[in-house]
């Protein structure tokens, strides 16, 4: 089984430089790529003249993270693919115990090591923890990480289970899956893209593994950081998508209390006088309901399953019965 570790690269020129050697350093089973979504900063360059150790593959556009991966892994041959941030610091021996579940695992099709933040290393960081669920309303959530709240690492994720989501931060996948699965969902542009897929892929009978015995440093918040209009933006409009293709059970009334949830969003914006993030989550819903046809359209080329979901709901256990962690859940 070969591996290959893919980073996609956009104007990050300095994130390689700094990450670059750790990743080569502590990857010698792998074969590392360089996929580089059209940059104008000269990150190929350094590339091809500090790191010769990696090789590059050049889209032609910034596609964002879904297309950028979808073009660049067309040219990849190895077996797994190691879908890594350019903002990630490995440890030593960090595939092995990846390669151990895979191997020992052929049921499992993504994997997802544990995720600890760069900038406090004995914290879990933010963009998928120990792994990732939904909720019975379709709201993401981590062991490690429920909203803001950050857990400590004190070991008590240090398992191996089965999770819902693997974070796009660092994320495993069999390359057979990937193509049955066509890949990400390019509409998404960035955000959200991997829970769906893992969502289709949970759909179709593949799991997917939390392998807390392998750990990655992620800086988090390099491309968007979690205040930026942007983020909330994709992220509240994604979530919309994700749910309307995937989940199983009654639809119109998940999406109506999803919209009545998504106001209440708002008005927590509002008190806090953040109006760039209001008119963001306006324009979620107004992307998703003139997008609405089409999710439907492809609702019924997928398979949907009716136990996707954690049976609580995130939003009331947080603000309401005070569970800032996934344990008091």
């Amino acid at each position: 089984m070969k591996i290959a570790i893919v980073i996609l690269n956009w104007n990050g020129k300095e994130l390689l430089e700094q990450f670059l050697p750790s990743i080569i350093k502590h990857s010698k089973q792998a074969t590392i790529y360089v996929a580089d979504n059209a940059s104008t900063d000269h990150s190929v360059l350094l590339v091809k003249q500090h790191f010769p150790e990696a090789k590059i593959i050049q889209n032609t556009i910034n596609g964002g993270y879904a297309k950028g991966y979808n073009q660049a892994l067309k040219q990849v041959e190895e077996d797994i693919y190691c879908l890594l941030n350019s903002d990630v610091e490995v440890s030593e021996n960090w595939l092995n115990p990846i390669f151990e579940v895979f191997n020992n695992n052929l049921e499992t099709a993504i994997i997802q090591p544990k995720i600890l933040d760069y900038k406090n290393k004995t914290s879990f960081e933010y963009a998928g923890a120990a792994g990732g669920f939904i909720d019975k309303y379709g709201y993401p959530f981590c062991r490690g990480r429920i909203f803001n709240s950050i857990e400590k690492d004190l070991g008590q994720y240090n398992d191996i289970t089965n999770i819902f989501w693997a974070s796009g931060a660092c994320f495993f996948v069999r390359k057979s899956v990937f193509e049955t699965l066509n890949g990400f969902d390019e509409s998404f542009f960035a955000h959200m893209e991997e829970i769906d897929f893992c969502w289709r892929a949970f759909n179709q009978g593949f799991k997917t593994t939390y392998v807390g015995t392998s750990t990655v440093y992620h800086v988090g918040g390099a491309t968007l950081h979690t205040t930026n209009p942007k983020k909330t933006y994709l992220n509240f409009r994604n979530s919309l998508y994700t749910l309307i293709k995937n989940a199983g059970g009654n639809l119109f009334f998940l999406v109506i209390i999803r919209l009545i949830l998504d106001g209440f969003a708002a008005i927590k914006f509002l008190f806090d006088f953040k109006w760039l993030h209001i008119l963001a989550i306006l324009k979620a819903h107004i992307s998703f309901y003139s997008h609405l046809p089409t999710l439907l359209k492809q609702r019924k080329e997928l398979d949907q399953r009716n136990d996707y979901y954690k049976k609580t709901s995130i939003v009331w256990a947080y603000f309401v019965n005070n569970c800032k962690n996934f344990n008091c859940l």
